[in-house]
């Protein structure tokens, strides 16, 4: 039987409620610091949530020209901050260095631009139909991450926008394998970004009492997989990677943190917003990843886990995990202790930070993970991070609607990348 194809992970780049630089974020995880905060007079958020994961500002004249910038959401300048720092990251200019037309860009979010919509209906309801911009459609729709991307980087193969929600991220990493081991692409710069702060989209999570309440220290409202946990904190970010076939990487002499050995996707048809009590959907997406890249369980060191700190979602997620691992029980930490959910730039942040730990042998803890659920019984990283060799790392995504998304990262077939440079 053959070794399946896998995608090397030649270039990183996100904007996290950490920060961006990517070495500097996953220290901070690592280390346990907390990106939540409550949101400063004069934050659209201001009022509506006590608590939230904000990102670093992008100035739109950073990533367009100044012909550009107007009606672009927050959703796409993160997008594109995060792809311009990936193709830096990777040491790769699109035209110079590689075929165009080999090049796919996929990139996800769950609502786009909907901070920009609210603001021009709100001026149409006061001004009239003149208070619209005609570049309202270019600045929002989902799929104008990728467009703008494709754009400015000159790519010109495979393009598209996976709306997923919150297991979007993951999917658009996931198209990218299937691109390259379907021979369609070289190279694919994946991920996703949203940018959910506005209060409608918070009054609409806070009224739905999925959010977590009654926290003095905003630091400690996220706390995943933890008996006192009451609800996920909203965040907004996003993160882009870049996948190579690995003779491509070779031949332009590249370096790789991790390699994308396998995916899996399921759907749950239960709910539109609660999980399956078995955790069935997300037990059939972990074992088609490890299917997917010709992997038995015991193979896997850590999973970073979806964990968002739902009573529902992280007991249904512990469940599956102990299903699909038995006795083996790997590793297992959420990052969104940190960072707050970022929707449908999770995904795509989570399997940043699992390449991160393939290649660094660290494992960032669970924050606030105090007292673990009884229910939740893993083999928690929490307190500390872990150092250790990581062969494997599963990366979990969950989402409104059932969908389940897995995964698989392992050690590069080309020289091996680390943050504080390559060996």
């Amino acid at each position: 039987m053959s070794t399946p194809v896998t995608a090397q992970v030649t270039g990183i780049g996100w904007v996290t409620p950490l920060g961006r630089a990517v070495p500097e974020v996953f220290r901070a995880l690592a280390a346990g610091r907390s990106g939540l905060t409550a949101p400063p007079e004069g934050h659209p958020a201001a009022g509506w949530l006590k608590v939230a994961g904000i990102s670093p500002d992008v100035p739109a004249t950073e990533v367009l020209p100044p012909t550009e910038t107007r009606c672009a959401d927050r959703f796409l300048l993160l997008a594109l901050a995060a792809a311009d720092d990936a193709l830096a990251d990777a040491g790769l200019t699109i035209r110079q260095d590689t075929d165009p037309e080999r090049v796919a860009v996929v990139l996800a979010t769950g609502g786009g631009g909907l901070e920009s919509y609210e603001q021009q209906a709100a001026g149409r309801r006061e001004r009239g139909r003149a208070a619209v911009s005609p570049y309202l459609l270019p600045g929002m729709l989902s799929n104008m991450a990728a467009a703008r991307i494709a754009i400015k980087h000159g790519i010109r193969g495979y393009s598209s926008a996976v709306i997923t929600a919150c297991a979007a991220g993951a999917q658009a990493v996931a198209e990218g394998l299937r691109l390259i081991r379907g021979g369609e692409a070289d190279v694919v710069v994946c991920g996703g970004a949203e940018a959910p702060l506005h209060p409608t989209i918070a009054a609409a999570f806070d009224n739905s009492r999925a959010l977590a309440a009654g926290w003095d220290d905003p630091q400690q409202a996220s706390r995943p997989f933890d008996a006192r946990r009451n609800g996920f904190v909203l965040g907004e970010g996003s993160a882009v990677l870049v996948l190579e076939r690995a003779e491509h990487a070779a031949a332009r002499g590249a370096s790789g943190y991790a390699a994308l050995a396998g995916w899996g996707a399921a759907t749950d048809a239960h709910h539109p917003t609660m999980p399956r009590p078995d955790g069935a959907g997300a037990i059939s997406a972990m074992r088609a990843a490890l299917r997917s890249a010709g992997l038995g369980p015991s193979a896997v060191d850590y999973v970073n886990a979806h964990g968002t700190g739902t009573k529902l979602g992280d007991r249904a997620e512990a469940a599956a995990l102990r299903e699909v691992f038995g006795s083996h029980r790997p590793f297992v930490s959420s990052t969104k202790g940190a960072t707050g959910h970022l929707l449908g730039a999770a995904g795509a942040v989570e399997a940043a930070v699992s390449a991160l730990a393939v290649a660094e042998g660290l494992l960032p803890p669970t924050l606030n993970l105090e007292q673990p659920d009884q229910d939740c019984a893993l083999r928690h990283v929490r307190g500390a991070a872990e150092h250790t060799v990581v062969r494997h790392a599963l990366s979990n995504s969950i989402a409104f609607g059932g969908h389940n998304l897995s995964l698989l990262f392992g050690p590069p077939s080309i020289p091996a990348k680390h943050l504080g440079g390559d060996s």
